[in-house]
């Protein structure tokens, strides 16, 4: 690298304020290129971009969720065997062609310049900027296409062992719990994105994109308190479209491989997407609302509470939270 830029007179010792994009080869503070630029020049300070360090925090958050890491995992599978050659990227794209097709013919798309275009899929990088989003989005837009080349691998394909991973991941992709995690996923990315597009522009105007902060926590607190019911039946609508088996909400959820043993209670289908995988989905975005004392403490604040609040009139014929939250604090009992 020094020796590109002094054939341009380009001296490493006058850099002033040089960012790195964060990746691997750079992030080493102790023994990688960044500490070799600083050995000879002080004042290449080391900046983590702003919209990176988002991506980056906004993925790991998802990962702690043990089923959305197995959904990102599965899904980078399924893009690296559909486009692994050139023949099977012509085998999707020909299948998204004759779709297209089918759904003109049946006046289900509008027809214009520039619409229904074939497109492709697309990995999801951790160190490039809104991959994860463009991934979704793509899989969701080539759904059908895909499933079609991943039957016909299993098929058609020349080693069994790959015939046998690849009809796994296609019972992934066409299960119930594959498609809600990839509409919610899309929600949580897609809100946040705003925000991750406004940091790469060159103009770096931090100030308005401060402003952009406050209204996307309030979308993803409104998409944790009031999205369950609309993000359910857009993945049962989807589902029943493309002849998904959607599950008996109110049957018990049995764990998989082997886990059920373990399973401590019993719990309803619905609890186990609802709680399991959409709350604790959701709460992995606010870390700091309670810390682990507080969350023991208010189990048993809430057992007293129950009591209590059965034996006061004052909490009887609230129907409203302002209602409940105004009587606690005129009661002191908050």
């Amino acid at each position: 690298m020094c020796v590109v830029l002094s054939r341009h007179n380009l001296n490493v010792s006058n850099i002033r304020r040089q960012g790195y994009d964060g990746a691997s080869n750079m992030r080493g503070e102790w023994n990688g290129l960044q500490a070799l630029f600083l050995t000879d020049c002080p004042y290449a300070y080391y900046v983590h971009c702003f919209a990176h360090r988002l991506q980056i925090a906004l993925v790991a958050a998802l990962r702690e969720v043990i089923p959305i890491h197995q959904f990102f995992s599965k899904l980078n599978f399924i893009v690296n065997i559909v486009c692994s050659s050139s023949k099977r990227h012509d085998e999707l794209q020909a299948a998204k062609l004759d779709e297209i097709a089918y759904l003109l013919e049946i006046d289900e798309l509008e027809k214009g310049k520039g619409a229904n275009q074939i497109g492709t899929l697309k990995r999801a990088r951790d160190t490039h900027w809104s991959s994860h989003f463009s991934s979704i989005c793509s899989l969701n837009n080539m759904y059908d296409a895909t499933c079609l080349v991943l039957e016909k691998i299993t098929v058609d394909g020349s080693i069994y062992s790959q015939r046998g991973d690849v009809d796994n991941a296609y019972k992934s992709l066409t299960s119930f719990e594959f498609i809600l995690i990839l509409y919610l996923t899309r929600e949580i990315i897609g809100i946040t994105d705003v925000l991750c597009q406004a940091l790469q522009q060159q103009s770096q105007d931090i100030v308005n994109v401060m402003r952009l902060v406050c209204p996307i926590k309030g979308l993803i607190q409104n998409l944790r308190e009031n999205g369950w019911d609309k993000l359910l039946k857009n993945v049962t609508s989807f589902c029943e479209k493309h002849d998904i088996e959607v599950p008996n909400f109110g049957a018990s959820y049995v764990a998989r491989q082997g886990r059920s043993r373990h399973q401590k209670y019993h719990i309803t289908v619905e609890h186990y997407f609802k709680v399991e995988i959409f709350f604790v989905t959701m709460e992995k975005y606010y870390p700091m609302d309670f810390n682990e004392q507080e969350k023991i403490n208010l189990n048993f604040q809430l057992q007293h509470f129950i009591i209590d609040a059965r034996q006061d009139s004052n909490l009887k014929n609230l129907s409203t939270m302002q209602e409940l939250c105004t009587c606690l604090a005129r009661t002191k009992k908050v």
